[in-house]
């Protein structure tokens, strides 16, 4: 019988959010992931505080709290903290694992991480077609650049003659 924990990739994609420009998971989320209180998890993370750079984890400020909260539509009262979250990047999920000590935590940041790496590969992959892109427009504006300067007038600026309707006519 296998001990593996099985987590669906969609539900850590959908709990990784863009804050100050890193992707980063809230410990409410992490907690839930990790099946411990986020009390507790908050707690060891205070307890550990050297082990946590800004680099691996910061507190949010109110307005990203608040823009986080909108996000969720209503809030059902008591069911979120009156506190900000921390927020954890790809590194400060690593170091979680170590400080929670669980073989759980250690499973859940392996899958953690390989999302994060699958995530990483995706945009590097629509950097080099966005690049692939760019590079066929400029071997090829010279073929097609009459066109595009037609299309781009067209779109500019719309005939503004009266169209003449089209149909039956009584």
């Amino acid at each position: 019988m296998s001990n593996e924990i099985s987590i669906p990739k969609e539900l850590i994609v959908n709990k990784i959010y863009m804050i100050r420009d890193q992707k980063v998971m809230l410990d409410r989320d992490l907690a839930r992931l990790y099946n411990v209180e986020t009390k507790q998890l908050k707690r060891q993370v205070r307890r550990n505080i050297d082990r946590f750079p800004s680099s691996f984890m910061f507190e949010l400020t109110k307005i990203e709290n608040d823009n986080i909260r909108s996000q969720f539509g209503t809030l059902k009262h008591g069911s979120h903290s009156k506190y900000p979250p921390f927020a954890f990047t790809e590194h400060g999920i690593l170091m979680l694992s170590s400080i929670l000590n669980s073989d759980r935590a250690v499973k859940i940041s392996i899958h953690i991480i390989e999302t994060f790496v699958q995530l990483r590969k995706l945009a590097n992959n629509y950097d080099e077609i966005l690049s692939k892109i760019h590079q066929m427009e400029s071997k090829y504006q010279d073929q097609f650049g009459e066109i595009y300067a037609i299309l781009q007038r067209l779109l500019e600026n719309p005939s503004k003659e009266p169209r003449q309707k089209i149909g039956f006519k009584k």
